[in-house]
């Protein structure tokens, strides 16, 4: 059995009926498959859970790197990362998630770092490597680094709703650029 349909049948259940009701029986009928198949590859509904966010947001990332451009590599890495926050706020797993239950991603803020966040700051990691050999980004420890990039553009999605609810989320978000190119720059 492929994954790829079990997690269709979880995305669905997700956008239909919200993340807390989604049941890996209501999964299963979806797929149209057996309970035991899809306990069989996921024994819970959190790993299920899981799977699809890394799946979505991480296919949302590659579509991201895949369309980077920019002279150099800061550049590309400001615009990819605007692009990003804004193509996941306006995702409907995450906008599920934030709207109907963001307890599901306070483990992500406070405990650990899922595999999403490793994807996204690997891809950050490249992009700074990238920019200290062409000379465009000031030259730092790269964990450190893109650690504090990973975290602030995390606060952006997170936040984004509330903080648009008085200001243009176009002008946060070319002042996110700004912020960003400007802490990068090199000196």
């Amino acid at each position: 059995m492929d994954d790829d349909v079990l997690l269709d049948a979880a995305r669905s259940c997700v956008l239909a009926i919200g993340v807390g009701r989604t049941t890996l029986t209501e999964v299963a009928r979806r797929a149209q498959v057996s309970r035991m198949t899809l306990y069989r590859r996921f024994p819970d509904v959190r790993s299920l859970i899981a799977a699809l966010m890394t799946r979505e947001f991480g296919g949302l990332l590659a579509g991201i790197s895949a369309s980077l451009t920019g002279a150099t590599a800061r550049e590309r890495l400001v615009t990819g990362l605007v692009t990003g926050v804004r193509v996941l706020v306006d995702n409907p797993i995450m906008r599920a998630a934030l709207d109907l239950e963001p307890e599901l991603l306070l483990p992500y803020v406070v405990q650990r770092l899922g595999s999403t966040q490793r994807l996204t700051e690997q891809f950050i990691a490249d992009q700074l490597k990238a920019g200290h050999h062409d000379g465009s980004i000031r030259v730092a420890g790269v964990p450190a680094q893109s650690r504090v990039v990973l975290l602030t553009i995390q606060s952006f999605v997170l936040s984004m709703r509330p903080a648009t609810s008085d200001v243009d989320s176009e002008a946060l978000l070319a002042e996110l650029g700004t912020q960003l190119d400007g802490a990068l720059e090199r000196r």
